[in-house]
């Protein structure tokens, strides 16, 4: 049985559709996130999961049980905002337990289970503390703390870590990774960072105007997307207009290599930066035209056939200056290469 299972989900705000006939199920212990541009109806979803917004159809069911109607309290959710949402007024310790006291959880018991929760995300003896005395970083770990200390049955992210500087970003995104393995506890992350997505996630459900594109495991969608949108949100990639004809695949700048198995007389191709390979040749078909040096790699622009190609190389390798007339080396196979759909 799902964990969290979303059938036929929608909502509108007046004219606006902003989740339109969502439908996901979520395992026990999995981690998924909901990657998309802001206003793709991500938050929406969460929202609806918890109970603050009602859909306008649709059932949401949490553990096989229809919660649709079931007040938020009751659903047994834990919610942790983008903005952190805690009592300015209240200590560290009453702001993780206020959910517990809530539920008329014994003060002998709460007690025990705010320490367990402030020890879980490594801010033990802060507890006496006042929120504005902790940093961004603590904060937000007191917001998980105080999700996490209810025992839920599913814990909703709302882009908890997009306030938070890059390197304390990238820290508390391996410490949150970490914390819901050991912990097993079903996850929902919503997010438009696509590297915290793919970092994060067992499975990312990419979303546009309120619908799903594709869901997937995030290697898979970041090599071998199905649609255009998903690969160009997922990361820099080069699209390309090939043809095939008898069993040929024909590249723009005249190069050929087998179809395996493409059918289509014109077809689109994603080809990440980093699967291509540029050897300097005097005539070969493509031109340096620009060489960005980013520390760990060397970003090129390579003009081509009319494209203008992106490509990465190590920062380690020999760097191709502006103007280097190159050839250019795709994978033996079609890995890397993403026939999309229109």
């Amino acid at each position: 049985m799902a964990a969290l299972e979303l059938l036929g989900l929608a909502k509108r705000f007046g004219e606006t559709v902003a989740v339109a006939a969502f439908d996901l199920a979520v395992a026990q212990g999995e981690f998924v996130a909901l990657l998309g541009p802001s206003g793709c109806g991500k938050s929406t979803v969460m929202r609806m999961i918890a109970g603050i917004a009602e859909p306008d159809a649709g059932r949401i069911l949490l553990g096989g049980r229809d919660v649709t109607g079931v007040p938020p309290e009751q659903r047994g959710v834990g919610l942790v905002f983008q903005s952190y949402a805690l009592f300015p007024y209240l200590t560290v310790a009453a702001n993780i337990g206020f959910g517990l006291r809530m539920r008329g959880v014994g003060r002998a018991e709460r007690d025990r289970r705010v320490a367990e929760a402030l020890a879980l995300v490594d801010l033990a003896g802060l507890g006496g503390r006042l929120p504005r005395q902790l940093s961004g970083g603590q904060q937000q770990r007191v917001a998980l703390a105080r999700a996490l200390v209810i025992e839920p049955r599913i814990l909703l992210l709302d882009e908890p870590l997009s306030n938070l500087d890059a390197a304390l970003r990238e820290q508390l995104r391996e410490e949150l990774r970490a914390l819901q393995r050991r912990l097993g506890v079903t996850t929902l992350h919503v997010t438009h960072d696509q590297s915290e997505a793919m970092a994060l996630a067992d499975r990312v459900v990419v979303m546009n105007k309120g619908r799903i594109i594709e869901l997937g495991v995030p290697e898979a969608l970041y090599r071998r997307p199905t649609h255009r949108f998903t690969a160009e949100f997922l990361g820099h990639t080069n699209l390309i207009e090939a043809s095939v004809a008898a069993g040929a695949l024909s590249l723009p700048w005249g190069e050929q290599r087998p179809a395996n198995g493409l059918a289509a007389d014109r077809t689109l191709l994603s080809v990440r930066p980093e699967d291509v390979t540029l050897r300097p040749d005097a005539a070969g078909p493509g031109e340096v035209t620009e060489a960005t040096f980013l520390g760990r790699e060397v970003e090129m622009r390579v003009a081509i056939a009319g494209l203008s190609l992106r490509v990465r190389r190590g920062g380690g390798e020999e760097a191709l200056s502006v103007g280097t007339r190159v050839r250019l080396v795709l994978p033996d196979t079609l890995h890397g290469l993403a026939v999309l759909a229109p």
